[in-house]
């Protein structure tokens, strides 16, 4: 189902930033306005069960945090909730369309845009892996278009070679290292720096898939820095829930500077509930909606 396209900065992580809140990221694109499989988001099943790798650690009192692969998917589910309207992220490898937000295509797990270089990065990545790919012959066109939002040298053919990429393993492997680049490491780098467990690593994450890292108002490490005037990291001996709930507070203001961003469902309805339910290490079975529409985690 179609939600508000989310706008974003033009700015890329170098790879060998040391601190989100000073890097430079792709800020995150809109939600999707229909899923990759071509399912009705309506008519489809929200309550997931995952296989638990992290539960015996939880269970004995040890703190599992969003690099546990269990975390990590449930990270991934609950984003793909909020930019597909799906738990199913992996259909979306293959996912593709200029959603009219001036970022040209929007493509793959995480939103990679022609027009803000992060889709550059990955193409260049995927054919230095392996130079023979249906998507190679695009790359003077990528490089062309980077920066606007045209489809100048892409067009339907591109989507089509799009899809076709996405049924190799490598170019899926290529999406989840840039993904990881780009926008998971350096979100659970500084999350663990500021002494926060899994949920506000995720709440970084999904903040900076949203905003990005760059320089203005309603970027990432302006959201840290607002939170950071009303309340103490705990790596600074401050509060943990107290610090994640300037943390939010300053995201939905920032949020709400932007029409596109105004519906702030994914904070209010997610991952706020959680923090009043103290959930700090994210347990599931975890319960949520976004934009109206229920989700559930139950292992």
């Amino acid at each position: 189902m179609p939600h508000p396209a989310v706008r974003r900065t033009a700015f890329l992580l170098a790879a060998t930033a040391v601190a989100v809140a000073t890097a430079q990221l792709p800020a995150r694109h809109p939600v999707r306005a229909e899923l990759a499989t071509g399912q009705n988001p309506a008519a489809e099943t929200r309550s997931v069960g995952v296989a638990l790798t992290g539960a015996q650690a939880a269970a004995d009192g040890r703190h599992t945090d969003l690099t546990d692969p269990h975390k990590k998917e449930i990270a991934m589910r609950l984003v793909s909730s909020a930019e597909n309207s799906s738990l199913n992220w992996k259909a979306q490898y293959k996912y593709i369309e200029d959603i009219d937000d001036d970022r040209g295509y929007t493509a793959g797990i995480i939103g990679f845009c022609s027009g803000t270089g992060d889709m550059l990065d990955l193409v260049e990545l995927y054919t230095r892996r392996k130079p023979r790919n249906v998507l190679a012959r695009y790359l003077p066109a990528l490089r062309k278009v980077n920066g606007t939002d045209s489809h100048r040298g892409l067009g339907r053919a591109f989507e089509r070679a799009w899809r076709r990429a996405a049924k190799d393993k490598e170019f899926r492997r290529a999406q989840n290292d840039e993904r990881d680049r780009v926008y998971f490491t350096p979100a659970v780098r500084q999350a663990k720096q500021d002494g926060l467990r899994a949920l506000g690593q995720f709440a970084y994450y999904d903040a900076i898939v949203m905003h990005g890292g760059g320089d203005d108002a309603a970027s990432f490490g302006a959201i840290r820095r607002n939170a950071m005037k009303k309340a103490r990291t705990p790596a600074q001996g401050g509060d943990e829930v107290a610090y994640l709930d300037a943390f939010l507070d300053a995201r939905t203001a920032a949020m709400k500077t932007e029409e596109a961003h105004s519906d702030t469902s994914r904070v209010d309805t997610a991952q706020r509930v959680f923090l009043r339910a103290g959930n700090l290490d994210l347990d599931p079975p975890l319960k949520w909606k976004v934009y109206g529409d229920r989700y559930s985690i139950k292992r």
